[in-house]
């Protein structure tokens, strides 16, 4: 039994050796007869004459491997190869990485936050096509998502889903409505204030905010309202309601036929976006809609065209989102939002910068 175990041991090892010799360059003659001798040795199942000639091959596969510079070279070579093709795949199939350059996302993601983003869990694009395969899930509501812009497919958007296919969307007076009911929101800081930068300018200001928490599908996360916002939901308990509404208020009134869309963008000029649908304006209180009492009061709604997702900025009174080009087509989604993994906000050379906080956190 330990004969044969032996035996195992070396004929594993010369076939080791006889893979090195022959991955050396040039293989001159002694080691060309070295690698021969194991090999007619093998052949024979002669195990004597295997462990006899293994000394010679192994000096020889030492030397010459040190001296063979073309070897190392291919070495070097192919591990390179190999790891940018493992690089490549990751990035194709799994992950990618991804920078924020706005605030719209304040104050989950914020300006220079470098994100890396699962690109497998909605499934893998299939590539020159807008099809995907594979999908572990469909996006849900509260996902933080990256994906192709449908007005502008050559800019990646990150921004947080907030309807599906089918629901309906109305904001007033900053609370948002999906199928009818209001996304919980809470009262956390009513002076925050954050920086800003404009890309334009090259300059960073402060602005001010108000600090809510919302919850949806039993995840917490925290959005940016504009300052005045909890001084208008006091006057509205006190005095039991506004007759004005806000001007981020969604779908607007003064157009209800019109969805928002890339086509009929009322902010921007008009984009053809082939593969994004309009969806619908509808309303089940339509004696509300010039209601001055019933400002804040839900009148008008958006229905998400199917195989799409309404979206929306966390810093909501600072986001080009859905609210004004409409709904995301699922087919642009590249991925989920997973963790930072650096930031700083403008200068990478600057080490005072980094913010060392915020590596490691998850993008919830």
């Amino acid at each position: 039994m330990l004969a044969a175990t032996l035996d195992r041991r070396v004929r594993k090892e010369a076939r080791l050796l006889m893979r090195e010799a022959q991955a050396i360059a040039g293989r001159p003659g002694e080691l060309q007869t070295a690698t021969k001798e194991i090999e007619d040795a093998l052949a024979a199942n002669d195990m004597l004459r295997v462990r006899r000639a293994l000394p010679a091959l192994d000096t020889l596969v030492d030397e010459l491997g040190k001296n063979s510079g073309k070897s190392i070279t291919r070495d070097y070579v192919e591990s390179i190869g190999a790891a940018i093709m493992i690089a490549i795949v990751v990035r194709f199939l799994v992950i990618e990485a991804f920078k924020i350059p706005s605030s719209s996302m304040y104050p989950t993601l914020q300006i220079g936050d470098h994100i890396f983003v699962n690109k497998f869990i909605y499934g893998v694009r299939i590539p020159g096509t807008g099809k995907k395969i594979l999908p572990l899930r469909q996006p849900a509501r509260g996902d933080v998502i990256v994906f192709q812009q449908p007005c502008e497919r050559e800019r990646d958007y990150i921004k947080r889903v907030i309807a599906l296919e089918n629901d309906t969307v109305e904001v007033r007076c900053n609370v948002v409505y999906v199928n009818g009911a209001a996304v919980p929101q809470k009262l956390v800081d009513a002076n925050c204030q954050y920086d800003d930068f404009d890309e334009l300018t090259r300059k960073w200001s402060t602005k001010l905010c108000s600090r809510y928490t919302e919850t949806v599908n039993g995840n917490s996360y925290d959005t940016f309202q504009d300052p005045d916002l909890p001084e208008r939901n006091k006057v509205l308990a006190d005095a039991g309601g506004l007759t004005t509404g806000d001007e981020k208020d969604f779908p607007k009134l003064d157009h209800i036929l019109l969805p928002p869309s890339c086509a009929t963008n009322p902010d921007g000029e008009p984009l053809a976006a082939p593969n994004q649908k309009p969806g619908q304006i509808v309303s089940e209180h339509p004696e509300l809609i010039h209601e001055a009492a019933a400002a804040c009061q839900p009148k008008v709604q958006y229905v998400v065209p199917p195989g799409h997702v309404f979206v929306m900025g966390d810093n909501r009174a600072n986001s080009n989102d859905s609210r004004y080009w409409g709904s995301v087509p699922i087919e642009n989604i590249r991925g989920k939002a997973l963790f930072i993994w650096f930031s700083y906000p403008e200068k990478f050379w600057d080490p005072t910068q980094y913010r060392w906080d915020r590596l490691g956190d998850f993008v919830d």
